[in-house]
Formats: structure tokens, C-alpha cells, sequence
């Protein structure tokens, strides 16, 4: 599947989200990368690049207080690995499920 497919997967699935997840995102960006770089294989310790569908990077919702958003702050990142998940799925419908797992999962 093409860079441009997949997104449009990323798309739609993100649409199927709950609301309260959809609410949640703000200041945070969703990006399609084919593997996680080396450097964040190394500092998870993953036995490889392969291992890993998606990965959250910023303020876990949880731990953002009162005074998140009153100075300026670097969007959070979720980024999914196209690659890796297209690995573990066998259909465009399990490709569809798998990054809806893994948005939940990450945004949770």
C-alpha cells in the first residue's frame, strides 16, 4: 500500500474515534513514518525496528496541569509505523483496526 492510501486510512479511522478521544488530540499531530528511527529503538531498548506500531512523544495527557498551553509548547507527536503494522495485518479492514488500536493506545 502507498504513503498516500495509508494516510487516507489514518484518516478515516481517526474519524471512527470516540469523541472524547478526538478531544483529547489538541496540539498534538498524528505522522506516518515507515520504522521508528534507530536512536528511538535504542533509547526503548527494542530488540528491533520492527517491533514497535506507534509511539506517543510529548506531555501524556494525564500529566499536563493547570498550566499547560499558557506558554508556548512543542505539539505532541504520535507517530505510527506504516511498515510495522502493515507487517501484522493482512487487509486494508485489519490495517484499519490495527491503527485504531494503536491511536487508542497511544492517545490513552
Amino acid at each position: 500500500m502507498d504513503q498516500e492510501e495509508f494516510e487516507r486510512i489514518v484518516e478515516r479511522t481517526f474519524e471512527r474515534l470516540p469523541e472524547q478521544f478526538r478531544n483529547a488530540i489538541e496540539n498534538m499531530g498524528v505522522f506516518v513514518e515507515n520504522y521508528p528511527t534507530d536512536d528511538i529503538v535504542q533509547k526503548m531498548n527494542l530488540p528491533s525496528k520492527y517491533s514497535l506500531l506507534g509511539l506517543y512523544q510529548g506531555i501524556p495527557l494525564p500529566k499536563r496541569g493547570s498550566w499547560y498551553g499558557m506558554s508556548p509548547v512543542s505539539p505532541d507527536k504520535i507517530s505510527l509505523y506504516k511498515n510495522n503494522i502493515e507487517a501484522v495485518c493482512r487487509t486494508e479492514k485489519e490495517i484499519e483496526e490495527k491503527i485504531y488500536d494503536v491511536l487508542i493506545h497511544e492517545i490513552g
